[in-house]
């Protein structure tokens, strides 16, 4: 394009985003599951931090002062939300934002999640309190270890489980994994949480605090109702997941359920693919950009601040904070769904003998009252809550959509777009099964027979990091698979609208998390 004068510039970029703005005008027609509707005492919806009666129930006049602002907008509408205690509601507005490039926040849509009573939400809560069980159970040791062989029986006898299969069987190398292609390839734990890398002049290891073994959290009613109510933990401690007295020294490889847990409780929303943005510059030789990079057979100049290591990582922030508005958006104005802990504590409530039931029936398919998982966790904690890795469970917003989900979704769709994804990762590593010196974890050589790839490794990360949310108690299976989806297209439409901003003539070619190809 030939350099333009000051007022045909001008013209230009006014014409760019009036082209966008016009491309970006749709505003999607959204369906939740009925649940809110369908349930008078909200028993499907979400309702953490309101105030709730000695039953675990929410009180009908909070939940409706949270609705009047939600349908509202009105600032001051929020401002007047009945909690239940002193922890606040997290961000409800970020869904009524607006946002100058790529989708708006409001035009992508995110099917209705599972109803509460159905087998589905049944197959994933037994997951749920799998993962809860397991905690402490190394990936490695999944293909061997009694408690594991018993999930993966239990888990294969559910109506419905949605999870990944091997010729239509759960098995150790399916469990708790991802849908995508590279999610059941290789170790458990993706090569980019792995991985050491450059941070400019910071050389960095990847060992992550992790929290002591055995310690769950909300493990009886009362502990559970004053959560809910907002009156057990302190703010402070909610929003930013620090490592206190339980934290376990050294730090260590990520290698069972607990360690990702403890990351996901305290990670920036795009630290993980920024990492693994870095893991493939700064390694040597640094992986190649994809084919659509203008600047890969260039042999005069090089990339930068397009196209180039700058533009990578700007990108990925940007895609995370797009994807945070418009998950946040069909959080709190379209689903409301419940978290596992409090389909938890109907299962709970449902299991105690009749003269102690706080209620006659509540709508819990026999899937998972019917479980080992649950006969497993009374057993533990004698109870069948889902117990918590934190002590303040999850935040203090709906479930679904999942917001590690879309950003998971949105980042790795960047990182993938960006970089050559056929690339073979070299020299794979993965936990050594023994401590080094001084009780310091170390990596060793994975010797499988398995090829990893960028783009699959990539796609694992992913799935980590969201189904690491669902190994703290956190969220659901499908919180995080519909969640990653809605975040790739979120990062196709940064990408459409980016594309005609360029002075070079590039393109992305990458592979979405159905398998199929897409350029742009």
């Amino acid at each position: 394009m030939p350099i333009l004068k000051p007022a045909a510039r001008a013209k230009r970029a006014e014409k760019i985003r009036f082209v966008a703005a016009k491309a970006d005008s749709h505003i999607a027609t959204q369906k939740d599951n009925g649940d809110e509707v369908l349930y008078p005492e909200k028993w499907g919806s979400y309702s953490k931090g309101l105030a709730h009666d000695t039953k675990g129930d929410v009180r009908i006049r909070s939940y409706n002062s949270m609705l009047r602002a939600l349908k509202s907008g009105a600032a001051a509408d929020f401002d007047k939300v009945d909690l239940g205690g002193t922890v606040p509601l997290v961000d409800p507005q970020a869904g009524l934002a607006f946002t100058l490039e790529g989708g708006d926040p409001q035009s992508f849509e995110l099917a209705a999640a599972p109803p509460l009573a159905s087998a589905w939400r049944a197959g994933e809560a037994v997951e749920a309190y799998w993962m809860a069980l397991l905690r402490d159970v190394p990936f490695s040791e999944y293909e061997s270890h009694a408690l594991v062989q018993a999930a993966i029986s239990d888990i294969g006898k559910l109506s419905d489980f949605r999870g990944p299969k091997e010729a239509g069987k759960v098995t150790a190398k399916t469990l708790f994994r991802g849908f995508t292609p590279g999610d059941l390839v290789g170790p458990y734990v993706s090569q980019f949480l792995l991985k050491p890398f450059d941070f400019g002049a910071l050389k960095i290891d990847q060992m992550f605090r992790t929290y002591r073994p055995e310690l769950d959290y909300m493990t009886t009613f009362a502990d559970w109702l004053a959560v809910q109510n907002g009156q057990a933990s302190d703010p402070s401690t909610a929003r930013t997941g620090p490592f206190g007295e339980n934290v376990v020294e050294p730090a260590r490889c990520l290698r069972d359920g607990r360690g990702l847990s403890a990351y996901v409780h305290a990670d920036i929303s795009f630290e993980p693919y920024l990492n693994a943005c870095q893991v493939l510059l700064t390694q040597r030789p640094p992986a190649p950009f994809s084919e659509g990079n203008p600047y890969k057979p260039n042999m005069t100049q090089a990339g930068f601040g397009t196209f180039g290591s700058a533009y990578a990582k700007t990108l990925i922030s940007a895609a995370a904070a797009l994807a945070l508005k418009a998950v946040w958006f069909q959080k709190w104005f379209v689903h409301r769904t419940l978290r596992p802990e409090a389909y938890g504590a109907l299962v709970h409530k449902t299991m105690l003998p009749q003269s102690r039931r706080l209620h006659k029936v509540y709508p819990v398919h026999t899937d998972v009252l019917n479980s080992d998982a649950v006969q497993h966790m009374l057993a533990r904690h004698s109870g069948s809550l889902l117990p918590q890795a934190f002590p303040e469970g999850s935040p203090c917003h709906p479930s679904y959509g999942q917001g590690h989900g879309a950003v998971a979704g949105a980042c790795v769709t960047i990182l993938k777009a960006v970089f050559d994804e056929s690339t073979v990762i070299a020299d794979p590593k993965m936990p050594s099964a023994e401590p080094g010196e001084l009780g310091v974890d170390v990596l060793t050589d994975y010797d499988g027979p398995d090829i990893l790839t960028v783009g699959g490794e990539a796609n694992k990360l992913a799935s980590n990091i969201a189904l690491g949310r669902a190994h703290a108690g956190v969220n659901f299976r499908s919180d995080y698979e519909q969640s990653l989806i809605f975040g790739e297209e979120v990062a196709i439409s940064l990408l459409r609208d980016q594309k005609v901003t360029f002075n070079e003539n590039a393109s992305w070619n990458f592979t979405r998390f159905d398998g199929t190809p897409m350029i742009i």
